[in-house]
């Protein structure tokens, strides 16, 4: 028997960040992630980047998470995924270049938190690009939120 549970707020569209805990055996990663980080205005909910990235056709493209677990010797179908989410951090934009604004905000956030998380002991996957400028007040808070569930979810 499979469940897949969630609040519907998780349905939003928005800038989000995400973070994946893959576990297989004795093996675990973390996979983060954002949401608006694509050259078009819009912004998917992390429900969406859910579907996406666990996508096992072969001619998937957006499917990064399960492409990086293959890399790594995981089974994507022999793993257990819990995915948490953080947001929306801000919400979709009308045009491509308040989109780009905005995109530009969140992507050193999603970049320090990788880089906080893995110097914290947790192995992450995928390629992040250096932290610059993240921090203030809402990357405090996020990544507080991101310690405390992944804390509390390793119980």
């Amino acid at each position: 028997m499979q469940q897949v549970r969630f609040e519907g707020a998780l349905l939003e569209r928005g800038f989000w960040l995400y973070v994946w805990r893959v576990r297989q055996e004795s093996r675990e990663v973390l996979y983060v992630g954002r949401t608006g980080d694509s050259s078009s205005r819009f912004a998917a909910s992390p429900f969406s980047r859910l579907s996406q990235h666990l996508d096992i056709r072969p001619k998937a493209s957006a499917n990064m998470l399960l492409r990086n677990l293959i890399r790594r010797g995981f089974d994507p179908l022999g793993c257990s995924y819990s995915l948490f989410a953080y947001g929306p951090l801000y919400q979709e934009q009308a045009t491509l270049e308040a989109h780009r604004q905005v995109r530009d905000l969140v992507a050193p956030i999603e970049s320090a938190l990788a880089s906080q998380l893995e110097a914290d002991g947790h192995r992450v996957i995928g390629s992040h690009s250096k932290s610059r400028g993240a921090g203030g007040d809402l990357y405090e808070k996020v990544l507080q939120n991101f310690r405390a569930v992944l804390k509390s979810a390793a119980r």
